[in-house]
């Protein structure tokens, strides 16, 4: 990823070291939106989890070894790191690095979709793919490619958190207010396609626009994450609903 690529990564950092230098949006052709980054990035996730309670009890089953998948700013990993060894990654150079500086032991730059040959098999008993990035797989079958791979750097008891937004509690009302949508004739399967910009004042002053890859994501009820499961090693557990977003949790069998 080049550096003028790495939008969000660069906000993050600039939020990091100080604080944002401009405004940061996500965008789908003319619709625009806050990319929020201090509230999704930045947010102290032990307080987050003692105003969840149902939340708090999904990640409770999470244990050491721990993989944080696509971490970002190293929010979740900064918070478990004090409670048993966790290894985060993500595939933002500039997201890696706020995450160093906020004090996060072991993180690297990896692609998601290379894990499976990223890390010995059998190496994590638990793992946190946070943000709805499961569903940058693009399609049910690469959402079961994906989990196959995180199967395999996964012991045979492991404990799995992913979360989606359901397309069967998104009516007319709440596409029109739920940026980046794209209905599917399927049921329970819809998209969601925007990139980031971060329109930012560098050190001499002047302005720069830099603009992310675009991002699509398949979005998922919790049937079709069972559909997805299907000839992998995981199954849904337990799913906790909040609105139309939700948390499953996934066991090995």
């Amino acid at each position: 990823m080049q550096s003028d690529e790495d939008a969000l990564g660069t906000a993050m950092l600039d939020f990091q070291r100080g604080g944002l230098r401009g405004d940061a949006i996500h965008r789908d052709g003319g619709e625009t939106w806050p990319a929020f980054v201090e509230e999704n990035y930045f947010g102290d996730h032990g307080s987050w989890l003692a105003a969840h309670d149902e939340e708090r009890a999904l990640h409770e089953s999470l244990s050491g070894p721990l993989l944080d998948v696509g971490c970002g700013a190293g929010g979740h990993s900064a918070y478990y790191q004090e409670r048993f060894e966790t290894v985060a990654f993500d595939v933002s150079p500039n997201a890696v690095r706020a995450a160093r500086e906020r004090g996060v032991e072991d993180v690297r730059v990896l692609d998601m979709f290379e894990v499976g040959d990223a890390f010995p098999r059998g190496r994590f008993s638990s793992a946190l793919v946070n943000g709805t990035q499961l569903g940058l797989a693009g399609s049910l079958p690469g959402v079961s490619a994906f989990l196959a791979d995180l199967a395999r750097v996964t012991t045979d008891d492991a404990v799995a958190l992913v979360d989606s937004y359901d397309p069967t509690h998104i009516d007319g009302e709440t596409a029109a207010e739920f940026g980046g949508y794209r209905p599917d004739p399927r049921e329970g399967v819809c998209r969601r396609t925007f990139h980031v910009e971060y329109h930012r004042e560098t050190e001499s002053a002047s302005r720069e626009r830099l603009v992310g890859p675009t991002l699509s994501f398949v979005l998922f009820s919790p049937a079709r994450l069972r559909d997805a499961c299907v000839g992998t090693p995981w199954r849904v557990a337990d799913v906790v609903r909040r609105e139309v977003y939700y948390t499953a949790k996934l066991v090995r069998e």
